[in-house]
């Protein structure tokens, strides 16, 4: 299969600039490596939250390093537990022309429970806490608004963005913070349930712009699409920023909406993309052509105590054949591998947990070459804070 130019570039920076919600395809360097830390991160902040304060990383992590992934954008108090959050949305139909935004896709999408990578935060009042409760409006694909929260003591944080799914892969590249703060600020609104009107924190994390949308992926947005992120119109050479104003928004919830049950989804992703080799890598050159399907499925249920837990699962067999990045054309014999993904998330009147081990194994193993990467996270009660990853190349 010949690729243009264009679209290898495209390609080039899946696994680097879009693994932000691809539950198979988070990347790291070779090499194992083991963090299990109380510690907080640098940059905490303090803001007003209810009747008091709330000291928090106003960022998310993938462990607890202490680098940002994704900007806290949403700060909610009063009945704020996550699991209320996710009923208040659970509630609410698709249509927002009330509040001003058309009856069409992606503006009228509902709230389900979210398939996506386990993320983490911290907050002064209650420590490290994992993603334990995912929500996304809309679909896994093309575009969703995607939100995760995490409990802090008496308040919730969250970090909400909206995003597309890269074509053929499990892969979503964030193309906007502001409309996704927006479209929850509507919807919290819609719900009834505020005892005040919303309120900004000020600023507390980067401005006015986080992180970056690659200009072969920017290019292929349409005109609409561009105008709904507040980015710059027609063509650009150059990636463009995911724009924020530093600040989130604040919610005092008064009421609660009627206890969600739970839900089911499975589906298929055909993966079909050239990407460099994520590990075990040879050199800059060294790329693949990775085809094959994924199946992902997650079941979220409710015990009679409003207890949540959740379970997911990916899994494929996939085909992987070495090409030159600059024709596609192939330089090798195809082989397979095997990719698995499982998460546990619970969350009930004691606090969440999160707990989840991604795989990707190289095959055969015993072929000189051959890798194999395992990446694991916990985060409970009682401080439970683990990240590891073992990266091992015959």
């Amino acid at each position: 299969m010949r690729r243009s130019p264009a679209a290898l570039l495209l390609l080039s920076l899946l696994m680097t600039a879009c693994s932000e919600d691809g539950p198979l395809s988070p990347s790291w360097p070779g090499g194992p490596s083991l963090s299990s830390s109380a510690t907080p991160p640098d940059g905490l902040v303090t803001i007003g939250a209810g009747a008091g304060s709330l000291a928090l990383w106003p960022y998310t992590g993938t462990d607890f390093s202490g680098t940002p992934q994704d900007p806290i954008n949403l700060v909610f108090t009063g009945r704020a537990d996550p699991r209320a959050i996710r009923s208040a949305l659970f509630s609410l139909s698709g249509d927002r022309t009330a509040v001003g935004l058309p009856n069409v896709p992606p503006f009228n999408c509902t709230w389900r429970d979210a398939i996506g990578d386990l993320q983490t935060a911290y907050t002064g009042a209650g420590g490290w806490a994992g993603s334990a409760i995912q929500l996304a409006c809309g679909e896994f694909g093309p575009v969703r608004f995607h939100l995760r929260l995490f409990e802090g003591g008496s308040a919730t944080v969250g970090g909400a963005h909206f995003e597309l799914l890269i074509p053929g892969t499990t892969d979503h590249q964030v193309l906007s913070w502001e409309l996704a703060e927006r479209l929850v600020t509507a919807d919290m609104v819609r719900s009834g349930l505020l005892a005040a009107a919303p309120a900004s924190t000020g600023a507390i994390n980067a401005a006015p712009g986080f992180r970056q949308i690659p200009d072969v992926i920017y290019n292929l947005l349409p005109d609409e699409l561009k105008a709904a992120i507040g980015g710059p119109a027609g063509t650009v050479a150059a990636p463009v920023d995911i724009a924020t104003d530093g600040m989130a928004t604040r919610f005092d919830l008064g009421g609660t909406a009627p206890a969600a049950g739970g839900t089911d989804q499975h589906f298929v992703i055909d993966f079909d993309q050239v990407i460099p080799r994520p590990f075990c890598s040879s050199g800059p050159a060294d790329y693949l052509l990775v085809r094959g399907p994924v199946e992902l499925s997650k079941q979220v249920r409710v015990n009679p105590a409003g207890g949540l837990t959740s379970e997911f699962n990916a899994s494929g067999r996939l085909q992987l054949t070495p090409v030159n990045p600059a024709t596609g054309a192939p330089v090798g014999e195809p082989y397979e591998a095997e990719v698995k993904d499982h998460q546990i998330t619970r969350f009930d009147d004691d606090g969440g947990q999160v707990d989840g081990q991604a795989m990707q194994m190289e095959l055969p193993q015993d072929v000189a070459g051959r890798g194999k990467k395992v990446v694991r996270l916990k985060v409970g009660p009682g401080g439970v804070t683990l990240f590891d990853q073992d990266v091992t190349c015959k």
